[in-house]
């Protein structure tokens, strides 16, 4: 059987440099978009951003290619995380309600989206977001708009949607509310899918495993935005209430999350002959830690942290670029 490439993308804000960057590099090697090499792609908040970005159609192919998208950081970041004097007064920086208007990010994501729909897709995503109301995990999966589904609209919606309800990360945005085309008065209340799933390798593995039963010939590339580091010192912590709790207990999550599917995939996979799994991971300095740092040092800082995974990793990189260029 045909060999299944799968590649799935961390959450992890203004820090979804550092996977532009590796993705860059792979399709510089390999001499393809990114959506012309892998059969799924799959993301997480920023990652789903990414996957979307790397897989929207333009007239002649993919609208854009990694390098492309690298500006969403480097040149929008500042106006996806603004907020304004009034705002921040409301908010109490992000206590009392959500840190930063969605106005910035909704602007942002539509110049990149336009009117395309997650059926446009040029190769298959899974974008994850989690639904508050029915409170359960949500997957955006192209697959369920195309073929011969009944209710195949009901799971079609603007790229700028998905895009909006994969990285409205509590704290920091509001929840997205999308309505279901067929159904008028139904609607989801969504947000961040890093709750979950934060690193979404697993998720994609899985869909991979559901759509090809018989397949074992899988070869998954995750690619990370940066391994926390800054202590949460226990003499420091212990008196914390809800208050100090609410933005640290977010990096938690995100980070055990991203750590616990790696340990997985690697245990379930390590005994495969070729390697049928990558993980490209760097460690964060702790100033680099917020996902919403927008300032030029920061920028600069996470991309030399790009380039480092390049450089360090240059032999793998290497290796796994030519099988996916005779594969592809």
């Amino acid at each position: 059987m045909s060999l299944k490439k799968v590649l799935s993308i961390d959450g992890g804000g203004i820090r979804g440099i550092i996977p532009a960057l590796v993705l860059s590099e792979i399709e510089k090697q390999v001499g393809k978009p990114i959506c012309r090499i892998f059969d799924l792609i799959a993301g997480t908040s920023t990652g789903g951003i990414l996957a979307l970005g790397l897989t929207v159609p333009d007239e002649s192919g993919p609208k854009f290619s990694a390098q492309d998208l690298i500006s969403i950081y480097e040149r929008d970041g500042k106006h996806i995380f603004q907020s304004s004097f009034a705002h921040d007064i409301v908010s109490v920086g992000g206590i009392r309600n959500e840190k930063y208007p969605c106005k910035g990010i909704n602007n942002i994501l539509k110049d990149y989206f336009g009117s395309a729909m997650l059926s446009d897709v040029l190769t298959d995503v899974i974008i994850t977001a989690y639904e508050t109301e029915r409170r359960i995990p949500w997957f955006f999966k192209s697959r369920y708009t195309k073929g011969d589904k009944a209710d195949k609209d009901s799971y079609d919606f603007l790229m700028t949607d998905v895009a909006r309800a994969t990285s409205a990360a509590p704290t920091y945005f509001e929840p997205a509310r999308l309505t279901d085309a067929m159904k008028p008065d139904e609607y989801y209340s969504l947000v961040d899918g890093g709750v979950f799933a934060n690193n979404p390798a697993m998720c994609a593995y899985a869909e991979c495993i559901e759509t090809n039963p018989d397949c074992d010939n899988i070869l998954l590339v995750s690619i990370g935005t940066g391994e926390y580091t800054n202590p949460l010192l226990y003499h420091k912590i212990k008196g914390w209430g809800l208050a100090n709790w609410a933005q640290p207990i977010l990096d938690i999550v995100f980070d055990g999350v991203s750590d616990t599917v790696d340990y997985q995939l690697h245990q379930i996979l390590k005994y495969k002959s070729p390697k049928s799994y990558y993980r490209f991971q760097v460690v964060l300095p702790p100033q680099t830690e917020n996902m919403d740092d927008t300032s030029h040092d920061n920028i600069r800082t996470i991309k030399l942290l790009g380039e480092s995974i390049i450089r360090k990793c240059e032999n793998e990189l290497e290796q796994l670029c030519l099988r996916l260029k005779n594969e592809s």
